[in-house]
Parts: C-alpha cells; structure tokens; sequence
C-alpha cells in the first residue's frame, strides 16, 4: 500500500491500515520527509512516473485531512483509473445495514456507524465518532474525533464537522460547510456556512 500524503493524519491513517494487516512499502508527498516514523520509501509526487506505476502495483491510500485537497488527488487518480482503497481499523463498529463507499474512505479506531447509515467516496470518520441511524456523510467529507451525528442528519460534500461537535438529529448540513470543535448544531446550516459554539451560529 502506498500512503499519499505523509503527516499527522497519515500517521493515522498507517496505524489503522497496519492494524487490518495492510503492509506500507511507500509514501507521496510534495516533497521527501524528514520526519519518517514508519520508515517508508519516498516515491515522490503521487502524479509522477514512479509513483503512479508503484500506485498501480500495490494500491493506495489518500492520507490527507484537508477535504479540497484529498478530491483534489482522488479526481486526478480516478481519471487515470486508479482509485484508493479504504482503510477501515478493526475496532470500528459498522452495522451490517450501513453503507459504506468503495474508494478512499476512512474509518478509524472506536467510530460506530448504525443501522442505514451512509457513508460517501473519500469521506474521514475519525477516532471515536458516531454515525447514529440513517446519516449521510457526503463524498469528501471530515466527521472529526468524537463528534456525535444523532439520527437522520445529512452533512454534505466536503463539509468538516471539527472535534466532539454534536449534530441534533434531523438536522441537514451543506456542501463545503464547517462546524467548530464542541459545537452543538440545532438548525440546518446552508452551504459554504461556518458555524460554531452551544448553540451554534
């Protein structure tokens, strides 16, 4: 497996894939890491020759929290028929009625996604969150740490929902959006709309 990007949510995103038995030969990044905790391999830029044939020999993995950013490669690489695999951790709870893309979505240790939940292309469930019943996370989309979606919430494409925020349920978020760390979302919020605070506004 080849990591694309190689920070602090890559490092994440090793563990969970080392957890499920994945094995990490190599990484890309803009430029090469001083920083190399897992000792990987540096194949350059994901777009480059070496990269692209390392990519297509052992799979991938777009380690990168930045919504824009993470579609941004996704679109460049399923343009050219390479799509990413998802990295799931083992200690994730995902019941059998939830849905769950095929490409580039991650779910990480402890999150819970209920019954008829679904979950979008390229989309972060981070540590400890929960998905309650029928959710939509959108395509691209960042569920942070321990934040709580209630029953039926709708968060759109490449919408951010920061840190132990809680999403009252029935509540529909827009596409590009963003709700602070510890917010407690009680109206829908439109698109392009940060939010934050108890209650939000």
């Amino acid at each position: 497996m080849i990591v694309i990007g190689y920070s602090g949510h890559s490092f994440v995103v090793c563990g969970i894939l080392r957890a499920a038995g994945q094995v990490i030969s190599g990484y890309c990044d803009n430029e090469e890491k001083q920083n190399n905790p897992f000792g990987l391999v540096y194949y350059g830029r994901e777009s480059s020759a070496e990269a692209l044939e390392q990519i297509k020999k052992n799979g991938c993995f777009i380690a990168i929290g930045d919504n824009r950013i993470r579609k941004k490669i996704y679109d460049q690489l399923a343009g050219q028929q390479y799509y990413p695999f998802n990295a799931i951790h083992p200690s994730a709870l995902i019941d059998a009625s939830a849905t769950v893309a095929n490409h580039g979505v991650m779910i990480a240790a402890g999150a819970l996604i209920n019954p008829l939940a679904s979950i979008g292309n390229g989309a972060i469930c981070n540590t400890g969150c929960i998905i309650e019943h029928e959710c939509q996370v959108g395509e691209f989309a960042h569920i942070g740490p321990g934040a709580v979606l209630c029953g039926n919430v709708k968060v759109g494409d490449q919408t951010f929902i920061g840190a132990a925020a809680v999403i009252r349920q029935g509540i529909r978020i827009g596409n590009n959006a963003m709700v602070g760390a510890g917010s407690v979302v009680v109206r829908d919020v439109p698109d392009d709309t940060t939010v934050m605070g108890v209650p939000a506004r």
